[in-house]
């Protein structure tokens, strides 16, 4: 019995060895303290301290949302009611000079590791059919360039996350991994939510950790909400004194857009009035709020944009009901944010806890084209114009339900959604593209309630940011790895100083062809004439490399005149400019949407009935040129 009882002694012990050992792989590694002679007598031993978070340090939840607009939120001017950002601005921090990317994938890992998404590897997508093998572009973001996740885990914090990832290569999505590019091998200890870029928000195609797993039928912001709170609420019984970080990332408002008729038919007419009224409305509503300067002046309407009192009645009610599912399909989303914010609060959890709202992780999409978009076959014969409106016109009690499964809005609400900015997104030229809302909350850490921020920042910035206000410094290596340089700037400053000068001055955007420079309230930019499944106004025009635009950001907020002829060593300094940032971060080779269309990267086998799909539905006749 003696014997047993030491025998289990001894197999606990190598099991809590092993268990520490593992443990161990995901947090620093620290430097044996003790002392190993050739006995036992001869020797001291020594265990490693237990990583903890720094005395008192916060959660910290990162929520962003997907394709919504600046001028889309009630909290920033817009008509569509979104009150618990309202809240939490009001009780937190506007900022008002806040940029992504201009797209989905390039946003996203650049927001977790705190770099240019070139200098990960992400300009392009993770998606086979629209990356390269180039080191800025093959879409595996590299072990070198670690995450928020990966470094607050190292520093103590359990990690999370649910909804939209969109990093992780399509061949290696199955439950046959590899899983180094998933959630969980960049830092996450669990994971809930889809891989890919868009998914049917009642038939998601659903992962939790390193597994597919059924949908139970819900709306999937629903779901990750739930699983959301069972993560907290899990952690925080097993270790209530250690801090959590969530990424919480909604499939919403991407298309397709899906939502229960409850929050559609609250907006039922209030759209009628059309999208002219809508931009005019809500710019003076933002000006009245302090979101966009005194002096701004509301652009023209995009090209090829309709004036809403030229359409016919079944084009004007058709709009409207897109419009409409939208609008809910927001307000219902920041009623699940809402759950989120008021569980925290019940747990009392709230009071100690950062959050950072990013509202889109681009401007409003371009992709519903000019007529809107519910179930349009990708392998079916294009339509024209007048064929597409009668086709959706048929189906009009379809957009919103789970038949909609590419439901998407047309043009003109994108643009009005974008207020008081031209173009979407896709277009890193343009603000339309790349100003987004951001909401700082942080109870004990903000004094100036409702205060806002006009500092120019950008979605690389908000690592940094949070890292300064815990009190965590990036570290020079992850689990051995030397790490790259984080290129953001933290905003710390700026939280109790709402006149601090902008300390973000330099940022580049290239999406595809279209680019951007952003030096000191300068900007130069230079659109590219087709883009994915566009519906754009200049994708019959021949590609001009020469045909850079330049704005003075200061004066003219909204992009509206362009000064390249006035100014031409200006605009000089700044494309040379553009192509160092290039250099420096891998850009090059450009790549643009026509490479990809034309099939001049490389793609699998499998891409190519996609890749002759995408083709046939953005030639001429469509209904999308």
């Amino acid at each position: 019995m003696k014997t047993k009882n030491v025998l289990n002694a001894l197999v606990a012990g190598l099991v809590l060895a092993a268990s520490a050992r593992f443990s161990l792989q995901a947090q620093a590694t620290q430097q044996f303290q003790g002392v190993v002679g050739r006995t036992l007598a001869e020797s001291k031993e020594w265990w490693p301290e237990p990583v903890k978070a720094p005395a008192g340090a916060p959660n910290v939840v990162w929520i962003l949302l997907d394709d919504v607009g600046y001028g889309a939120p009630n909290t920033f001017g817009g008509l569509i009611q979104t009150p618990t950002f309202d809240a939490l601005a009001a009780n937190g921090l506007r900022y008002t000079n806040f940029h992504t990317t201009a797209i989905c994938a390039p946003t996203r890992s650049a927001l977790l590791t705190g770099r240019n998404s070139a200098s990960v590897h992400m300009s392009g997508f993770a998606h086979t059919v629209m990356s390269a093998g180039f080191p800025g572009w093959d879409g595996r973001m590299p072990s070198s360039g670690g995450t928020i996740a990966e470094i607050l885990r190292e520093n103590g914090y359990s990690t999370f996350a649910v909804g939209k990832y969109g990093l992780t290569p399509d061949e290696e999505s199955t439950d046959a991994g590899p899983f180094d590019h998933w959630p969980t091998g960049k830092g996450f200890d669990h994971f809930f939510g889809f891989l890919g870029s868009q998914t049917d928000q009642y038939k998601p195609d659903l992962v939790e950790d390193q597994v597919h797993v059924r949908p139970d039928g819900r709306h999937l912001s629903a779901q990750i909400t739930d699983k959301a709170m069972t993560y907290i609420d899990r952690e925080k019984k097993a270790a209530p004194d250690k801090p959590f970080f969530l990424y919480y990332a909604p499939g919403a408002t991407h298309a397709p857009h899906q939502v229960d008729k409850y929050w559609s038919d609250q907006y039922k007419g209030k759209f009628d009035q059309g999208w002219d009224a809508y931009r005019e409305e809500v710019f003076e509503r933002q000006k009245k709020l302090g979101v966009i300067p005194a002096n701004a002046m509301l652009p023209d309407r995009n090209p090829n944009i309709k004036a809403w009192d030229q359409l016919s009645a079944d084009e004007k009610k058709l709009y409207a009901r897109f419009m409409e599912v939208y609008a809910g399909y927001l307000t219902y989303t920041d009623y699940e944010v809402g759950r989120l914010i008021n569980h925290l609060k019940e747990i009392n959890q709230l009071d100690n806890t950062l959050v950072f709202i990013s509202i889109g992780d681009n401007g409003a999409s371009k992709e519903g084209t000019l007529n809107g978009d519910i179930d349009r076959p990708v392998f079916g014969k294009p339509m024209s114009e007048q064929e597409l409106i009668n086709y959706n016109l048929s189906k009009i009690g379809e957009i919103g339900t789970s038949a909609a499964v590419e439901g998407n809005y047309p043009l003109g609400w994108a643009q009005a959604a974008n207020t008081p900015f031209k173009f979407w997104k896709q277009d890193a030229n343009s603000e339309g593209g790349t100003h987004n809302p951001l909401i700082v909350y942080y109870p004990k850490g903000i004094k100036d309630k409702g205060g806002i921020r006009t500092q120019y920042s950008h979605v690389i910035d908000l690592l940094p940011t949070t890292l300064d206000l815990i009190g965590i410094k990036a570290p020079e290596q992850i689990r051995g790895i030397k790490q790259q340089a984080v290129e953001g700037t933290s905003l710390a400053y700026s939280i109790n100083d709402a006149n601090a000068p902008t300390r973000h001055t330099l940022q580049y955007y290239y999406i595809f062809g279209s680019r951007s420079i952003y030096h000191n309230g300068w900007k130069a930019e230079l659109a590219y004439p087709s883009s994915f499944i566009t519906g754009n106004a200049q994708s019959k025009q021949p590609f001009d490399e020469n045909a850079w635009e330049l704005y003075n950001l200061n004066e003219d907020y909204t992009e509206r005149v362009d000064l390249a002829k006035k100014y031409p060593e200006r605009l000089a300094e700044l494309k040379a400019l553009f192509e160092e940032e290039a250099k420096t971060h891998h850009l090059y080779p450009y790549i643009t949407w026509d490479d990809v269309l034309n099939g001049r990267i490389h793609h699998t086998k499998d891409s190519k009935p996609f890749m002759d799909a995408v083709r046939d539905i953005t030639k001429p006749g469509s209904g999308s040129e």
